[in-house]
């Protein structure tokens, strides 16, 4: 079995001296894991670092087998972008810890993989981190745990939707969640217009919800946790400007 593609570096583990298994999210065949014969040579060590974007050659004798990745390019370093940038880089690993524990091999990426590519698209824009809000919104979506905000859950309407239910994760009115309001998320309108230049509360409300679904309904399942890494950004979003 042979095949070429390209994909985001989501994850590296040394393996011996000088080589690595690599874990990629891919267009073409969504997440990967290949074995990389001298990734850690210093030759090498620009490539092999979370975020890069790279074209590879595959190849396995039998389908069963680990993939050998051959032939690396780098198309796109996003190493400049985090290094000096401590927000990004809680952002970049929590990201990829995220893909790494909660997507299996070979699966269909669809929708998610787009939100990937736009985090790093945009990682250099002054609402990156909206970015980042809209990739967890949509995990949740492709572990088949998504929310639905389409309508308020009680009444059918589709106007004045302000909350959503931490027990279903559907939307609610108004009128008739008020009296609860301490006890639901507030509404994520910014997610259902597809606004991109939200205020930081609004992202700060997205994650609050976003965290509480996937450790409540696919995390703890599987005896995980959220990344250490993902605390730092919720303090950073609450004092979050564009």
């Amino acid at each position: 079995m042979q095949f070429s593609g390209e994909g985001y570096i989501i994850k590296i583990r040394n393996h011996g001296e000088k080589s690595a298994i690599v874990t990629l999210v891919s267009p073409q065949k969504g997440k990967m894991v290949g074995y990389v014969n001298g990734a850690r040579s210093s030759r090498n060590l620009g490539i092999y670092q979370l975020g890069n974007y790279i074209s590879f050659n595959a190849y396995a004798r039998v389908e069963e087998n680990m993939l050998s990745l051959k032939g690396v390019e780098l198309l796109r370093s996003h190493t400049a972008d985090f290094v000096l940038n401590n927000d990004k880089i809680e952002a970049l690993v929590s990201m990829c810890r995220l893909v790494d524990e909660c997507v299996a091999e070979n699966d269909d990426l669809g929708f998610l993989y787009t939100t990937i590519d736009d985090f790093f698209t945009h990682i250099n824009d002054s609402n990156w981190l909206v970015y980042y809000s809209f990739f967890e919104y949509y995990l949740l979506d492709f572990l088949g745990i998504g929310l639905d905000i389409s309508e308020c859950a009680v009444t059918g309407k589709r106007q004045n939707l302000q909350y959503v239910s931490p027990k279903t994760g559907r939307a609610v009115c108004a009128e008739v969640g008020a009296p609860y309001k301490d006890r639901l998320f507030a509404y994520p309108q910014y997610i259902a217009d597809r606004n991109y230049r939200p205020q930081g509360g609004e992202i700060a409300n997205v994650l609050a919800m976003t965290g509480s679904f996937l450790q409540k309904n696919f995390l703890n399942q599987h005896n995980l946790q959220l990344p250490e890494n993902r605390n730092g950004l919720l303090g950073l979003v609450k004092t979050y400007k564009l």
